[in-house]
């Protein structure tokens, strides 16, 4: 992560930036942080081989983010599990998203049926967890995630709805990947196939019923005593 003489100071700065950003936010979302953690821009610039005004445009990218805290004392933090935050997200995607995928229900045509159970089939067969990429769930199985979850309301035709379902997700990662490491009984992969086959059946009010516990079963895991072995999918 060493500047070249051929590249001018403000784009090298900016590519150590995005470069740094990406190695903590990776860092986060495999868990090599815990909740609570400290995060000391001395140490990490020490660690990265960067300066400190590098590190801290980093972490001041993640707290907007919602992957880190900005402590009062000019510090930063991994976010806890009591964080506030997480239960307002999810009290946010419960009002928003089962109204959103009763409109999808209700407008999708078949081309948005099959799209949804494409999204589904790859989500199933994506293995959550891989040995090599930490405790919480692979790259590949996230973004399978996100998909499905997506495909299940793009039917609804109103691009305001689906930003806003974009920016709700980005800032649940965090809390999702916890909440599936601390509840190690739930069945994930069953609450998806029951969305999938409501969906499609056009069973609006099973859907938004099944959705609406989906996303309260993440966050009552972050507020229970929880479990430490991993539960498979959420």
């Amino acid at each position: 992560m060493t500047q070249t003489a051929d590249t001018p100071p403000s784009s090298g700065k900016q590519m150590l930036s995005e470069q740094v950003h990406a190695h903590l936010r990776d860092a986060i979302m495999r868990g090599d942080h815990a909740p609570g953690d400290a995060l000391k821009p001395q140490d990490l610039a020490k660690g990265q081989g960067v300066s400190l005004a590098v590190v801290r445009e980093a972490l001041v990218r993640l707290v907007g983010e919602g992957l880190a805290d900005r402590l009062h004392n000019r510090g930063f933090a991994v976010p806890a599990f009591s964080d506030r935050r997480w239960q307002e997200i999810a009290e946010a995607r419960r009002t928003v998203e089962p109204v959103v995928l009763r409109m999808s229900i209700e407008r999708g045509d078949v081309d948005w049926e099959a799209r949804v159970r494409a999204a589904h089939h790859r989500l199933a067969r994506t293995p959550a967890y891989e040995p090599g990429e930490g405790e919480y769930y692979t790259r590949a199985w996230s973004e399978a995630h996100r998909v499905f979850h997506r495909t299940l309301l793009e039917g609804c035709g109103n691009p305001v709805l689906l930003e806003t379902f974009d920016r709700m997700w980005t800032a649940s990662e965090l809390a999702r990947r916890w909440s599936a490491h601390r509840d190690p009984h739930r069945d994930g992969f069953a609450e998806h196939r029951r969305l999938e086959e409501a969906a499609l059946a056009r069973d609006a009010d099973t859907a938004a019923e099944v959705l609406a516990q989906h996303l309260t079963q993440t966050a009552v895991a972050l507020t229970d005593s929880g479990g430490r072995e991993p539960a498979r999918g959420i």
